[in-house]
């Protein structure tokens, strides 16, 4: 469900170390949380339960230590998401989420590079410009539950959430590992990001 190749690749190449968590016994130790995903956010969600990384997760959230979903990862912040007949996400950021309207001149899934426009401050914007291109690909949307969540937005057809945040966690609906230097230069800053806004 993930792309964790690209992912890995990229946090190694800025020069952090990385290791796979798929059992929770290997949740000792971590400083940050990176959730990627690519996928349906029901099955994606099946496979969290039946590992029991759910739970882990979110007593990860609890100690306040970094978390960044990407693309689906950030999907499965929300608190439900209708996607595959839906089901409840990791609830760590309230939320839902919902279908893309592409209008009538595009189509779905939202795939390419977009202009993501940063409405809040955030640490992990720190030496990225705004109103920069991101790489997306996805057909859902991230809605929370209040405005105060939304640090970033993007259009297609519709507005919606770019990046998403709350205390320690933090959501890019784009994929900053195929984003280049821009994409890479926000995966630094949240490598090195205490979890502190």
């Amino acid at each position: 469900m993930g792309n964790l190749r690209n992912i890995s690749k990229a946090v190694y190449s800025l020069g952090f170390d990385f290791t796979y968590v798929n059992c929770k016994e290997n949740f000792n130790g971590l400083t940050h949380l990176i959730i990627p995903g690519v996928g349906s956010f029901y099955a994606a969600m099946s496979h969290l339960n039946e590992r029991e990384l759910g739970d882990c997760i979110f007593d990860f959230a609890k100690s306040k230590k970094p978390i960044l979903g990407i693309c689906l990862g950030m999907q499965l912040l929300a608190t439900f998401g209708e996607e595959g007949g839906g089901s409840y996400g990791l609830n760590l950021i309230p939320g839902k989420i919902l279908k893309l309207d592409p209008g009538t001149e595009n189509r779905l899934p939202h795939i390419g590079w977009n202009t993501t426009h940063f409405l809040k401050n955030h640490p992990v914007f720190q030496d990225v410009k705004d109103n920069l291109d991101f790489y997306y690909v996805h057909s859902y949307y991230f809605k929370p539950d209040s405005i105060e969540y939304i640090l970033a937005e993007s259009e297609y057809g519709m507005k919606f959430s770019g990046i998403v945040g709350y205390k320690n966690i933090l959501g890019f609906q784009f994929h900053p590992e195929k984003s280049q230097t821009n994409g890479l230069k926000l995966l630094e800053n949240f490598c090195n990001w205490k979890g502190i806004c």
